[in-house]
């Protein structure tokens, strides 16, 4: 007696894998966001929770000059700089959303290189993810860690270890 073989769905062939350019420009991205967790193991974060980009001859913050707000963007030099140090929780304490971008390099280095190494494509996977509401999650993320970041500076918590 036969029996029936459930009906699914497979693939008669596989995707075509990404070519050179592709891979190269992986190869590229990958090595790009490698650069900037290198560069930020080599900075001494700033103890004043900001400051650290001043290291690379960039200017001291003119909206923090001026207002003594922090703009959306002070301290993510800083955070970038704990987190390539391995000092994960100062990076999330004092600029949430550089801790996030430091994550979003480290992953990018490994995916960057997994397809420039082995050819493979992560876009079935990068498919999956819903990019609006990524879009939207890191919106909110960015507000709040601005918010954070005036919070902590006008309370007088702006520095590691708390």
């Amino acid at each position: 007696m036969e029996q029936a073989v459930p009906l699914i769905f497979s693939r008669e062939s596989l995707p075509p894998a990404p070519g050179w350019l592709a891979r190269g420009l992986a190869a590229v991205v990958s090595l790009t966001c490698l650069t900037f967790l290198v560069i930020g193991a080599r900075l001494t974060p700033a103890a004043g929770g900001t400051g650290t980009h001043e290291q690379l001859g960039m200017p001291p913050c003119a909206f923090l000059e001026r207002t003594n707000l922090p703009c959306p963007a002070c301290g993510f030099t800083t955070s970038v700089s704990h987190f390539a140090h391995g000092n994960v929780a100062a990076s999330a304490y004092l600029q949430p959303m550089g801790f996030v971008i430091a994550v979003a390099f480290a992953a990018t280095v490994w995916v960057g290189g997994y397809v420039a190494v082995t050819g493979r494509p992560v876009y079935r996977l990068l498919g999956r993810l819903p990019g609006r509401g990524i879009l939207i999650a890191l919106l909110a993320v960015a507000v709040g860690a601005w918010a954070w970041k005036t919070f902590l500076h006008l309370s007088g918590r702006d520095h590691w270890p708390p």
